[in-house]
């Protein structure tokens, strides 16, 4: 013992039972002899012989001393003693059982490496049997031994039968194929089995002898209809490889009839014509080595003749299987019958079987068509009794939808028409909209369609069409009266029926027509009846029934939506214009601008602008101007305010249009606004003095230091300037936010506020000397020598005579008034 080791023997003698003081002194010893370390580990199992800890420490550090040694050494045996001796007391434990099975494996000892394996099986409950058997089935695969391996394998399907693919697969690998067919045969019979691979296995191999192939792969058909291409396949290559090639053709034959995929139908097609190519091949080669001329070969002309015609089959084969999927597919109904073009028989048997078998309820498409198409084709071909009959069944079929049967009746119209018998058509579509002995409502499932046919606006239009051209007025105005009854009309069936009574001079009765179809609709449906109904009546009677012409207009915009307001009222104002009053036609007009869209408002005050300045004179539109600044938005309301000013400046009135500037500089920043400004600046230079000037820039200075205040405006600013559209005030200082972002846009609108007294044109250039309060006296006596266009001359003598007035007296002067005050009161 040395001396480092007195601490750790001291505590085990203090508690000698303690599993940790053990594992403490053995980690403390690793480095010493491996006697040394055995002996340590001996000593704690004689006192801990229960621990798994230590057993499983010490059988792991015995491997590893003779790992590196030859088999035959006699210290293999020491340390399978010591596992034996381990498994007294540690017999339950899988990981050591499995750990002493991987080490006789490691020493090729096979019988004894079997019976351990044996004996752990039987240590083991069962619920840890899943982790011996792996390492056993390795054990067993790795040695040429088919016979134990198969004993070991029966036992392990015993605990996992869902295992059997695995033991399947080692059959056949070990060349024990006739078992392993019986085994596969067990398990497709067996409907419990599911597969751990997520498939099933599909063998037919040649040396099986005792099963019926046949059977079991038909029977696999009819079980995993998700795998029939390949199974067919295999049938098929069954009876290939036992040479049995008519067998083989007749099984793919089978199977492009049967299978309902398109993925089964490519597969076994593929291997159909794969099969048939190597037939051809194989007999080519054949007439070679004996010698023989291709033309004289009667088999080979046989052979590529069913292969030509196995490729030309292959369109119409794939729409059996489409078919076969969905027999209610219109669509490819119709494209079987584009197949079969130039072979009227298959065309008609096509047709036929296509009628009887798709069903109107279940139908992919519309059916009709199928009934219509068969018709056209018995046209086509002169036989226009066969169509009649055909397009007559058709109407006695119980369609899904009304409007398949009102198809029906409009063909059966429209074939009559095209062989001229308008007769005959007209009484097929007054036959369709008679009524039924039992009505019924359009939508009602429960009832069939012929009798719901009657409510179809489809094969009304047409029959009004017909009675247009082909009958009577009285007939054509019946029925124009019983669509509006059954109430099935559109808006554009009762401007049409209007239209057709104005035609034949009817105004008062087209008039109620309108009305009627007014009474049917809502906004906005409404809207076209509206705009032709009164189109025509101001056409028709203009002034001469003003009042009803005004209590249309009122009834029309009653409740009228904003979208659809501009044009009534547009067609309103145009009415009192021309038959009305003046007045009333600007109280339409100021209606309209509150009752139309805000998109639509600045339009519409335009034009109340101009027709109030045409009729009243352009004094009369600054009230106009003033609402219209109230109630737009800042931009059209800027866009206001000048045409305003500029108004106001060609009347003379230049101290109202400088308010109507003072008022819109609220809204104009002088940032985003320079022409706003730029225009108000040349307006004072012209008009304005160095009072106005001044107080035009105090404003402007107070505008901009108001949008300056507004945090969000300048941040958006301030990226504009930057160049960056999609950035944030944090872009402009990376790193900082908080009150840096607010120290930064307050240093950056001071940066702004002297770039715009900087971009400010210089003042003795744009020579307004008389602003700047420096101004030397040379630069005054130049500004008072320049001609102000504004200033009106007095002559001396006026001066004189004004002196000599009496003190009571005024003297008066005429000026000529602006011609545009009198609008159109103006003489001419």
């Amino acid at each position: 013992m040395e001396e480092e080791d007195l601490p750790y023997e001291e505590e085990i003698m203090r508690n000698q039972f303690s599993v940790k003081c053990w594992l403490r002194y053995i980690e403390f010893k690793q480095g010493a002899p491996k006697p040394r370390l055995n002996q340590l580990y001996e000593r704690a199992l004689k006192l801990l012989p229960c621990s798994y800890k230590l057993w499983y420490r010490y059988l792991k550090a015995r491997r590893a001393q003779v790992k590196h040694r030859c088999v035959t050494d006699p210290a293999y045996e020491d340390v399978n003693n010591c596992h034996e001796r381990a498994f007294v007391f540690m017999h339950k434990m899988p990981r050591l059982w499995l750990d002493y099975c991987q080490f006789l494996m490691d020493q090729g000892r096979v019988t004894h490496t079997r019976r351990t394996f044996d004996r752990a099986l039987r240590a083991l409950p069962i619920t840890q049997h899943s982790r011996i058997w792996p390492l056993y089935l390795r054990f067993l695969r790795s040695h040429p031994l088919p016979e134990t391996a198969v004993r070991g394998y029966r036992r392990f399907l015993k605990l996992s039968p869902e295992s059997a693919e695995e033991y399947i697969e080692y059959l056949k690998s070990s060349d024990r194929l006739d078992e392993a067919a019986q085994r596969l045969a067990t398990v497709v019979n067996d409907e419990r089995f599911v597969s751990k691979a997520g498939k099933s296995n599909y063998q037919n191999p040649d040396k099986v002898q005792s099963l019926n192939v046949d059977a079991i792969i038909r029977g696999g058909l009819t079980r995993f209809t998700d795998q029939l291409g390949k199974l067919w396949c295999s049938l098929a290559d069954y009876y290939i490889r036992s040479g049995h090639f008519e067998k083989a053709r007749d099984v793919y034959e089978e199977a492009i009839r049967t299978v309902m995929t398109v993925r089964d139908f490519t597969q076994v097609f593929d291997s159909y014509a794969q099969f048939e190519e190597s037939m051809i091949a194989a007999k080519m080669e054949t007439a070679s080595e004996l010698g023989r001329e291709e033309e004289d070969d009667v088999d080979l002309e046989l052979r590529l003749a069913r292969f030509e015609q196995l490729i030309s089959r292959r369109p119409l084969l794939l729409n059996s299987v489409l078919l076969r999927q969905n027999p209610h597919h219109v669509h490819e109904w119709h494209k079987r019958v584009a197949l079969h073009q130039g072979r009227p028989r298959e065309i008609i048997n096509t047709y036929t079987e296509a009628v009887q078998t798709v069903d109107p309820f279940k139908a992919t498409g519309k059916p009709h068509t199928l009934w219509v198409a068969f018709a056209k084709f018995y046209e086509d071909n002169g036989q226009l009794d066969d169509a009649r009959v055909i397009l007559e069944k058709a109407t006695k079929v119980s369609f899904k939808q009304v409007d398949d049967l009102a198809s029906v009746w409009c063909e059966c119209g429209e074939l009559e028409l095209r062989h001229e018998n308008y007769d005959q058509a007209l009484r097929l579509l007054r036959k369709a909209t008679a009524l039924p002995a039992r009505r019924a409502e359009y939508f009602d499932g429960s009832e069939p369609v012929q009798n719901r046919v009657y409510k179809s606006l489809k094969v009304w239009s047409m029959l009004a069409d017909l009675e247009e051209s082909l009958g009577t007025f009285q007939s054509t105005k019946a029925v124009y009266d019983r669509i509006l009854d059954l109430r099935i009309a559109t808006p554009q069936i009762v401007i049409n029926y209007a239209m057709f009574l104005e035609e034949h001079k009817y105004f008062e009765e087209s008039f109620k027509a309108y009305e009627r179809g007014i009474s049917l609709f809502k906004w906005p449906n409404v809207s076209d009846i509206w705009s032709t109904y009164l189109t025509k009546f101001i056409a028709r009677y203009g002034g001469r029934k003003l009042e009803r012409a005004r209590d249309l207009f009122e009834q029309a915009l009653d409740g009228c939506p904003p979208k659809y307001a501009k044009t009534l009222y547009l067609l309103y104002a145009q009415l009192e214009e021309e038959w009305g009053l003046a007045r009333h036609a600007m109280a339409v007009y100021e209606r309209a601008t509150r009752a139309v869209e805000p998109a639509q408002q600045y339009d519409m005050f335009n034009i109340y602008i101009k027709r109030a300045a045409e009729i009243y004179g352009v004094t009369h539109t600054r009230s106009i101007y003033q609402k219209a600044i109230e109630v737009l938005s800042d931009e059209h309301a800027r866009e206001m305010c000048l045409r305003f000013a500029d108004m106001e400046c060609k009347l003379g009135e230049i101290d109202r249009a400088r308010a109507i500037y003072s008022f819109c500089s609220q809204i104009c920043d002088p940032r985003t606004t320079g022409a706003f400004w730029q225009t108000w600046k040349d307006f004072e230079v012209r008009h304005g003095n160095e009072d106005t000037i001044r107080e035009m820039l105090r404003i402007r200075r107070s505008v901009q230091a108001t949008y300056n205040t507004q945090v969000n405006f300048m941040a958006s600013q301030m990226l504009k300037v930057s160049g960056s559209a999609t950035g944030t005030v944090s872009d402009l200082a990376p790193g900082q936010s908080g009150m840096d972002d607010m120290k930064l846009l307050e240093q950056r609108a001071e940066q702004l506020a002297a770039e715009a007294e900087r971009d400010q044109p210089s003042r003795a250039q744009s020579k307004i000397l008389f602003v700047r309060s420096d101004a030397s006296r040379e630069e005054l006596a130049e500004l008072a020598q320049q001609a102000n266009p504004e200033e009106i001359e007095l002559g001396e003598d006026e001066d004189e005579d004004e002196m000599d007035l009496e003190p009571n007296e005024v003297r008066l002067e005429q000026q000529s008034v602006p011609a545009a005050v009198f609008g159109s009161l103006k003489e001419d």
